[in-house]
């Protein structure tokens, strides 16, 4: 029986029926099995999936980088208007394509490797720059990682690296392009120059009064003035209100006695770290035993120990660090395990523990005192200042019944001119500012909160609507703005005609005679100015835009017109300098891997499941 069957799947007709078969199984589901990625799936590159968590993890990152720059975190529509979905689908796809190469290539990463790379990974590090646990779980948890999934993607990127650095590793900047790029950077030039200034050309006419007028009135808008609105304003909170208080020497001398067991300052050491390789330890060792110092040690070593501070042992998270530490005399060391082998721990000073006399410790006393007292009686003194408000009670009398600061300020829209209130932080600013240009002049105004339970009431004493200043107003301004456009009017002209003397074959020092100034010889400079800043970069573009006896004229960045002629032009002979060339050959790498990360993705093909990548979207942005 089952031979008949296969025989006749064999024959056309056979083949035909199975066909239909297979059409009207895909019409009730089937496709989804052969050709759909998986709801889970939101892309495919070659064998490569990227599921929806991978995705939702690099959305969320790219949307809080651009939350950053924005200040607000983008909408759904904002982030698809700034193509931050198909930027992270672009970058995934790029990893995925990369990672499915190295698979390819039989590339992998051993469990030690990972281990260094978590160990060396500063996003772990505690206070003192090593691995710390904590933080290790602390971030996993924040990024919504597991730990295998944590060192799955560490594995991947560990492969993509070892791929690309054996591909492009290698890659070097020719000869050619070397000396190109250091003649560009590094040719210099000399010239002669002289500035043209006020005493060089005829005294502009002073501006006649329809002049001003017309000036004025094409360039209003310069001259005029902003809204600005006069507030007196009262701020109530523990800290306003403790500075009110007087403690008397008595409570403070009580408090010290009370507390001083608590005041002690604990023992602190003034730590040094140093990491060794097997040679070095062996000298260290040989060097404990000898005595010798722990500076000279590592002056012979050639080494330069890192500072990690003068911290108690409580501050110190790395335990076998803080035990060597707090176990050795001044002036000794100790060798102990690090993170990639051993080091040696140098204690240079110690602080005993000790406790503060009355007298250092009397300020922060009567402090603590105050702003206890203060936060105990501030909720009835924001009662009783709420009901004088409600009885329409101006500020400055409220003001002096309870002893509080008073501030008065000419306030613009910005709100800038708060800053004269103390407690006023930057995110308070501009509420507060919003609240006082809503108000309205003889309305009672309601207490605007502010961070840290503060209180802030203001009285608007006057309003200054914006306007257009009249010309007795801003005379002064326009008279020299008008002056000075007729100055640099006729420097300008002066310029031209200087140059054009030049061009007829007049030598410069005999221009510079006839305008009564002295030429003057520059220093070598490149095209990026002199080392000395008398030629700035836009002199040296300027001259830099011809060759020998190039001349011309120009206005400096610090306003000066310039003109000038260049005597010498030297060549920089060779290549770039090492680390120059290094520089590039680093950025020519990047370039070539662009285009070659491009095209593996793009050989591997990238398959997007827009049902599954809609709905991470709406999970994570909450949209229906």
């Amino acid at each position: 029986m089952l031979d008949s069957l296969r025989g006749f799947a064999k024959s056309w007709p056979g083949k035909v029926m199975g066909a239909f078969l297979l059409v009207g199984i895909a019409g009730f589901g089937i496709n989804n099995v052969i050709t759909d990625l998986g709801t889970n799936t939101v892309a495919r590159v070659g064998n490569e999936e990227i599921n929806s968590r991978e995705f939702l993890r690099a959305y969320q990152n790219q949307m809080n980088q651009v939350a950053q720059r924005l200040g607000s975190v983008p909408t759904q529509q904002e982030a698809v208007s700034l193509g931050i979905p198909s930027m992270v689908l672009q970058s995934l796809a790029q990893d995925a394509a990369l990672s499915q190469m190295a698979n390819n290539f039989g590339l992998g990463v051993s469990e030690q490797k990972l281990s260094e790379m978590l160990r060396e990974d500063p996003s772990f590090a505690g206070t003192l720059g090593t691995f710390d646990p904590a933080a290790f779980t602390q971030v996993l948890q924040q990024s919504g990682l597991t730990e295998a999934e944590y060192f799955a993607d560490q594995s991947k990127a560990a492969e993509r690296q070892q791929l690309v650095l054996s591909l492009f590793g290698d890659t070097k900047l020719s000869a050619t392009a070397s000396n190109l790029v250091n003649r560009y950077a590094a040719d210099q030039r000399t010239m002669d120059y002289f500035v043209i200034g006020d005493t060089n050309i005829e005294t502009p006419a002073a501006p006649t009064e329809a002049e001003l007028v017309a000036y004025l009135t094409e360039h209003q808008a310069d001259y005029r003035t902003v809204e600005t609105r006069t507030v007196q304003m009262l701020e109530l909170s523990p800290a306003s209100l403790a500075k009110t208080k007087t403690i008397s020497d008595d409570a403070i001398a009580a408090e010290y006695e009370r507390t001083k067991a608590s005041l002690n300052t604990p023992e602190t050491r003034t730590i040094q770290q140093v990491a060794l390789n097997p040679e070095q330890v062996t000298a260290f060792e040989a060097g404990q035993t000898a005595g010798t110092p722990f500076e000279t040690l590592v002056t012979t070593a050639g080494l330069t120990p890192t500072e990690l501070g003068t911290l108690a042992q409580s501050n110190i998270t790395d335990a076998a660090l803080a035990t060597a530490a707090f176990g050795l005399p001044q002036g000794g060391f100790a060798i102990i395990d690090g993170i990639g082998g051993k080091r040696a721990i140098h204690v240079s000073a110690i602080q005993p523990a000790r406790a503060p006399t009355l007298a250092e410790a009397r300020d922060q006393i009567a402090q603590n005192l105050a702003l206890a007292e203060a936060r105990n009686e501030v909720s009835d003194v924001l009662d009783q200042i709420e009901e004088l408000r409600a009885a329409f009670q101006p500020l400055t009398d409220i003001a002096a019944r309870f002893n509080l600061d008073l501030y008065e300020a000419n306030v613009t829209a910005g709100g800038g001119e708060l800053s004269v209130v103390p407690g006023l932080t930057d995110a308070d600013r501009p509420r507060v500012a919003q609240a006082i240009f809503k108000a309205e002049e003889g309305k009672l105004t309601p207490a605007t909160q502010l961070a840290g339970s503060a209180n802030l009431w203001f009285d608007l004493v006057k309003i200054d609507p914006a306007r257009d200043q009249t010309l007795d107003e801003v005379r002064e301004q326009v008279t020299t703005a008008i002056t000075t456009e007729r100055t640099n009017a006729a420097l300008a002209t002066a310029q031209d005609a200087a140059v054009k003397r030049i061009e007829a074959g007049e030598a410069i020092a005999d221009v510079a005679a006839s305008l009564g100034v002295f030429p003057q010889l520059s220093t070598q400079f490149t095209r990026f100015g002199s080392q000395d800043q008398t030629i700035d970069q836009t002199v040296a573009a300027a001259a830099f835009a011809g060759g020998e006896d190039h001349h011309g004229a120009v206005v400096s960045n610090s306003g000066e017109h310039i003109v000038f002629q260049v005597t010498a032009v030297t060549p920089a002979e060779g290549g770039l300098a090492e680390q120059a060339n290094a520089s590039l050959e680093n950025e020519v790498r990047i370039g070539i891997y662009g285009d070659f990360v491009t095209a593996v993705r793009d050989e591997a093909g990238l398959r997007v499941n827009e049902q599954a990548l809609q709905q991470s979207l709406s999970l994570l942005t909450g949209a229906q």
